[in-house]
């Protein structure tokens, strides 16, 4: 197969929060021909998202915190409701998402199931999503959750009956892409229907 990039040259143009990169190459088009090309791609590493829900309470947990990108865009408060979400630092998707969960939402998860794995915004974005689901119960809450005063994280824990989640997505107030993608995968499996 013939290669179909050559002459990567990056340039690292933002490196604050996190790396945005330039690149500029050659690329092989469909006529044959070596086109010169540039693009930016933000670097912020690869992160891990889940939805924790309890099929007895038909509920799911999930966040409310506020992100600045959205709000610039329009979204007045600037407040999001998500699923249970970061960056893995480090650690295999896994233990990054039980983590996160427990700093998050103060639930404490062992077993986790991995659904799929998706690029969110692959025009500009390297980040890869791995996406979990877990069941969670009263016992295993272990603190208030909230997030973690370091990383200045201000996270409202929200538990509601999945309908009502569901929802949300129709009426406008979740807009997340990860936490939409989770909701769906939830209702097309039953996650949220008490056992026969």
């Amino acid at each position: 197969m013939t290669q179909k990039i050559k002459n990567i040259v990056k340039q690292v143009l933002s490196d604050s929060w996190y790396t945005l990169n330039k690149y500029s190459f050659d690329y092989l088009n469909d006529k044959g021909q070596w086109q010169h090309q540039e693009r930016e791609a933000y670097d912020r590493g690869n992160g891990a998202t889940v939805l924790l829900y309890n099929p007895a309470k038909r509920s799911v947990v999930l966040t409310r915190q506020f992100r600045m990108p959205t709000y610039v865009n329009g979204n007045k408060d600037g407040l999001l409701i998500e699923a249970c979400a970061g960056l893995l630092e480090g650690d295999n998707p896994e233990e990054c998402i039980r983590r996160e969960a427990e700093e998050e939402t103060g639930y404490q998860v062992t077993h986790v199931t991995k659904i799929f794995e998706t690029y969110m915004s692959p025009g500009s974005v390297t980040e890869i999503i791995h996406f979990f689901t877990a069941e969670y119960t009263q016992a295993m809450k272990v603190s208030a959750g909230g997030g973690l005063d370091h990383e200045q994280e201000n996270i409202e824990v929200l538990e509601m009956p999945f309908d009502e989640a569901y929802h949300l997505i129709q009426s406008g107030d979740i807009k997340d892409a990860k936490t939409i993608m989770l909701l769906q995968y939830a209702k097309l499996h039953g996650l949220c229907l008490p056992p026969i």
